[in-house]
């Protein structure tokens, strides 16, 4: 899951070099936390904030497939 999350926000950005995917576990929850260039967090977020929504709404899809809670946030806004 961290790898879709990564290759879908690096397609997003100017500087995919910069792009981080942190994977934290919490209470049989799984956290995926994404950071990105200070630049790039407008795009990442989207207008009125689509862009992030279908990024968590893909995550969930796949999550629900194999019986899992994971969230995506975004670390630097």
């Amino acid at each position: 899951m961290k790898e879709l999350v990564l290759q879908i926000t690096k397609a997003l950005v100017d500087h995919p070099e910069d792009v981080r995917v942190s994977h934290i576990e919490r209470n049989n929850q799984t956290l995926l936390e994404i950071n990105v260039h200070p630049e790039d967090v407008g795009k990442v977020i989207g207008k009125q904030g689509r862009i992030i929504k279908a990024i968590r709404t893909v995550v969930k899809s796949c999550a629900v497939r194999d019986n899992r809670k994971i969230s995506v946030e975004l670390g630097n806004k």
